[in-house]
């Protein structure tokens, strides 16, 4: 059997310029795609077989400038410039719309003598806006062939695959940047220390600026005849403004525009979702529809979920053996599993629809009109993203703050994303808001779903009350701006986006049910079995949940909630939950499953209807509340607490944030029921 060929690409490009769509293309993966900058901020790889070659694609984060000013882009330029021994060369991404931008990176990768691949991508919309692009002259300036692409439609990735096969990797002999007359003798100097081969990695070193800590710098070696050092950023500058003098020229021959341009879909649309005011008004009645959605369209697939694990359950024991499997089975594991399943169509629709925003454009629009009301609170627009992300998962949201360059702004939007609602919540909110919100409207819209509104708005709100205190006490090393293009409107993907969510919500159930299936089993262990005092030892029989082993660890932290409004169970429930929090949900459907003296019907029936000691009711208006309350503000995932640490190297400030808004969640939830009960 012939051996196959391998061979490491790696994809670059700007932000928002379709790298990760080609990637998922070229690779057949499923990685997220955004049209808006940040979506990648840590390098993926991914590996495709043509004609008996085996090929890896690295995409790496979108950059650009080969200098780095933000985590991400540390990413990008140390990964490009310290691994060129192990691959082949780049594949760079260019959009039709927006070359000048793209150029000034594929020219500096360019002139490192590192070999390319150009792509052109999006054709089809400079098209539309009337832009024509002389391929074939802008392939002569650029003394490199150009494969034009449309990502989305799947157009141009076997030219890509088959250029990668055949090694068209373009490699210039003469460089674009001509280095300023007055550095060259620094320059000299700087390739001897350095025994740099190419003038360009020596202007670079020269041109990193020391204080980011990302790249080698040698400007700090070189200081000139009056004894002061280079300053870096000003290089930078000189560099840019040249080359950018260079690309102009070039595309003025290349780019041709239709007379009579016409205004455009987006440039209208931007006249209203973009208004100081209106841009506003219509952000939230977008997220009311989708949580109007939430509750509505996901109500019929979770009473069939619910329906489907209630005969598993009856079924399971009829037919096991009596005994304690049956028990584990039937009243442990099967209820548990169910209790959290039930929610993933929820999750699911909630998903479904920040995609096809974030695939639209809109999420863009949403950055830019976030950057002024995120000011005065410390953060900037970019913050909007690991914020509006963290709507579905705290941990890729705290990773994708390394877009965000000035360091108070990303310390602070990783300190206050976890307040942010997201899809591990929603099943405790989904739940709590089931049992004490009516079922009533309000012109068509469900009080559910505007209570569940209401909670990622207080998140919100938290989240930036919190940014506002914490900036005091974070030392800021200089003021930065927003400066982003903001991408024309694009038909969703309907069934690409789809299929990401199905697998998101496979992730979910998967992911949440091998801890349920473990909770399960602990609980149900714990519950089944408790001490009974003889004479001389303790003997673990089949007992009463009351008690049970369970019952008893339960009761011994009971002092410590009862001022919340919450029982012994409840105190499990929050226990189990600081693993993740969606486990709450589980823990209490095996329960409830568990407890003989329960009320017969389905797990949100029996909490409804369960009733304490004195007659009250365990999910009391008050008592709902402060479990909302408490959920909104708790940092409970342990995984989102693992990440934090891995972003910001400190226990610190990791401490802090559990100290901070664990301690919150307690207070808060003990005012809340004080007041309402």
């Amino acid at each position: 059997m012939q051996e196959k060929n391998k061979k490491q690409v790696l994809l670059v490009g700007n932000p928002n310029v379709g790298k990760s769509t080609i990637f998922n293309a070229l690779c057949n993966k499923k990685q997220k795609t955004g049209n808006y900058a940040g979506v990648t901020v840590s390098s993926h790889s991914g590996n495709y077989t043509y004609k008996n070659e085996e090929v890896e694609i690295i995409d790496l984060p979108g950059s650009y400038s080969i200098y780095p000013s933000s985590e991400d882009e540390a990413i990008f330029s140390k990964f490009l410039l310290e691994g060129q021994k192990n691959f082949a060369g780049v594949v760079y991404i260019l959009e039709a719309l927006s070359l000048k931008r793209g150029l000034l990176l594929f020219q500096q990768i360019q002139d490192l003598g590192i070999p390319m691949i150009l792509v052109v991508n999006q054709i089809d919309q400079a098209e539309r806006r009337g832009i024509n692009i002389d391929i074939d002259q802008f392939s002569e300036a650029l003394n490199i062939k150009i494969i034009q692409t449309n990502a989305k439609e799947q157009l141009g990735i076997e030219a890509i695959k088959e250029a990668i096969l055949r090694n068209n990797f373009a490699k210039t002999e003469k460089n674009s940047f001509e280095i300023p007359a007055e550095h060259k003798d620094f320059l000299n100097k700087v390739s001897a220390h350095n025994q740099f081969k190419n003038d360009y990695k020596a202007w670079m070193s020269l041109s990193v600026d020391a204080d980011l800590n990302k790249l080698d710098s040698a400007a700090d070696l070189i200081t000139d005849s009056e004894g002061k050092s280079l300053v870096p950023k000003r290089l930078q500058v000189q560099e840019v403004v040249r080359r950018y003098q260079n690309i102009d020229k070039v595309l003025s021959n290349v780019i041709s525009k239709k007379p009579q341009f016409k205004e455009l879909l987006t440039e209208k649309l931007d006249k209203v979702l973009v208004h100081p005011f209106w841009g506003y008004v219509v952000f939230l009645f977008i997220l009311l529809i989708i949580f109007q959605s939430v509750f509505f369209i996901a109500e019929y697939p979770m009473n069939w979920i619910d329906e489907f694990f209630a005969w598993l359950s009856a079924f399971s024991a009829e037919h096991l053996p009596e005994g304690p499997i049956n028990s584990l089975v039937s009243q442990g594991i099967i209820p548990g599993l169910g209790g959290i399943i039930i929610f993933a169509p929820q999750i699911g629709i909630l998903l479904y629809f920040l995609y096809l925003l974030e695939d639209s454009g809109y999420m863009a629009r949403v950055i830019f009109l976030m950057d002024r009301f995120l000011r005065p609170f410390g953060l900037n627009g970019k913050s909007i993203v690991p914020l509006v992300s963290g709507t579905a998962c705290a941990i890729p949201a705290v990773i994708s703050t390394r877009n965000i360059e000035n360091f108070r702004e990303r310390l602070l939007t990783i300190l206050v994303t976890p307040f942010m609602t997201c899809s591990a919540r929603l099943p405790v909110y989904s739940i709590i808001i089931g049992l004490i919100i009516s079922d009533k409207t309000i012109f068509g819209i469900q009080y559910k779903a505007l209570v569940l509104l209401g909670m990622y708005l207080l998140g919100f709100i938290v989240a930036l009350l919190s940014a506002a205190v914490l900036k005091g006490f974070i030392k800021n090393k200089g003021k930065t701006y927003l400066v982003m293009d903001l991408p024309t409107y694009k038909k969703p993907l309907f069934g690409y986006d789809l299929k990401m969510v199905l697998g998101k919500v496979w992730e979910f159930i998967t992911g949440a049910g091998k801890i349920i299936f473990i909770v399960s089993i602990i609980i149900w262990f714990l519950s089944y079995f408790g001490p009974k005092q003889t004479a001389d030892q303790i003997v673990a029989t089949d007992v009463e949940l009351d008690h049970s082993y369970l019952a008893k660890m339960g009761k011994a932290i009971e002092p410590a909630i009862a001022p919340l409004g919450y029982d012994w169970k409840m105190g499990v429930g929050i226990l189990t939950s600081f693993v993740a929090r969606e486990v709450f949900v589980g823990t209490m459907s095996t329960l409830y499953s568990l407890d003989d003296e329960a009320p017969e019907g389905k797990v949100i029936d029996k909490m409804r209807m369960d009733v304490k000691p004195n007659g009250e009711k365990v999910f009391s208006f008050a008592t709902g509340i402060s479990v909302l309350l408490f959920y909104a503000f708790a940092m409970q995932c342990v995984s989102t607490i693992a990440v934090v640490y891995r972003e910001t190297k400190s226990w610190k400030w990791t401490g802090f944030q559990v100290v901070m808004m664990t301690g919150l969640a307690y207070f808060v939830s003990l005012i809340a029921y004080q007041i309402l009960k």
